[in-house]
């Protein structure tokens, strides 16, 4: 019997992914293993160092491991790099109750909000907030599809997907296809309640309706869905829930494509930065510190600088 999990997981000191093909393989590699397992995606966001599920399934470890040894070797290979990725232990969350299903459905779809990637939930590419009444909310857009004898470059090696999952030209899977959105929809009833879901700041409702639901499942509120956080993070987070982007704060991938396209073929003749010694990585690391791309156009911070170096 299918029960409702959310499971995380993350790499705080390193950038699990360091582009928006990574993001886009990161989905696949998910995609794949719900329809392996005969599982339903009801939620999913994708961010440079972690990533959330909301899933259905009998086998949640199954589903998290099929995703994580997948993108892991494109990862490696890609890189060059060696060992598994990320933290050892996913976080994983049995979830139960209509009320505390719907705390963690709106935590998942405003993934790139939380992070202050977009000032709405529909800003951010890669989540699934823009899926849910499409047609309502006018997401729903012409899509340029991958020929089908092309679409092997984008899945594992040997990986066969029906064609009624279709690929745009990113070599992204369709979101719409792969999450079970009539489900999630009547959680929210309406598009004008999902709106309000998404837009909303602070749980005090949430958490109200959650204490009143018979249900094993702690209360759902950010510290729960983001364990690995200081207070002082989960601080920033809750601002962020106010739409407050920066954007003159430089993002990960930003950052990872001045590293990777930029200073690498210039400087250290095209290697990856798996494949530099530390003190190459520390050079790399003062060099951009003081350089008019991190520190004049765009912010950074030191610890943004060390996990996208690798340090």
């Amino acid at each position: 019997m299918r029960k409702t999990f959310h499971s995380c997981l993350s790499s705080h000191d390193e950038v699990m992914f360091r582009s928006e093909a990574d993001l886009c393989r990161g989905f696949n590699a998910l995609a794949l293993a719900i329809l392996e397992t005969d599982s339903r995606l009801l939620a999913e966001g994708f961010l440079t160092t972690h990533f959330h599920e909301l899933v259905q399934t009998d086998c949640p470890e199954e589903v998290m491991r099929r995703t994580r040894y997948s993108y892991a070797r494109f990862f490696n290979a890609k890189y060059k790099r060696r060992g598994s990725l990320g933290e050892r232990r996913p976080f994983s969350l049995d979830v139960e109750g209509f009320h505390h299903t719907l705390a963690a459905l709106n935590y998942v779809n405003r993934q790139g909000l939380h992070h202050g990637l977009s000032q709405t939930p529909f800003g951010y590419r890669h989540c699934s907030a823009g899926v849910f009444f499409r047609k309502d909310l006018g997401h729903r857009q012409p899509v340029a599809l991958m020929p089908d004898d092309q679409r092997y470059k984008y899945l594992p090696k040997g990986t066969g997907i029906p064609s009624e999952y279709r690929m745009d030209t990113d070599g992204l899977l369709l979101r719409e296809d792969i999450i079970d959105t009539a489900q999630v929809e009547t959680f929210y009833v309406s598009p004008r309640n999902f709106l309000f879901q998404m837009n909303k700041i602070g749980d005090e409702v949430s958490v109200r309706e959650q204490r009143q639901e018979e249900s094993s499942t702690p209360i759902i509120t950010m510290a729960v869905m983001e364990p690995g956080y200081s207070p002082e993070g989960i601080g920033r987070l809750l601002q962020n829930e106010k739409g407050r982007h920066d954007p003159q704060m430089i993002t990960d991938l930003e950052l990872c494509a001045i590293i990777d396209n930029a200073c690498l073929p210039k400087y250290f003749k095209g290697v990856t930065i798996y494949e530099m010694s530390r003190s190459q990585r520390i050079r790399l690391f003062d060099l951009l510190w003081n350089n008019l791309w991190a520190r004049k156009r765009k912010r950074t911070t030191e610890g943004q600088l060390k996990r996208c170096l690798w340090l």
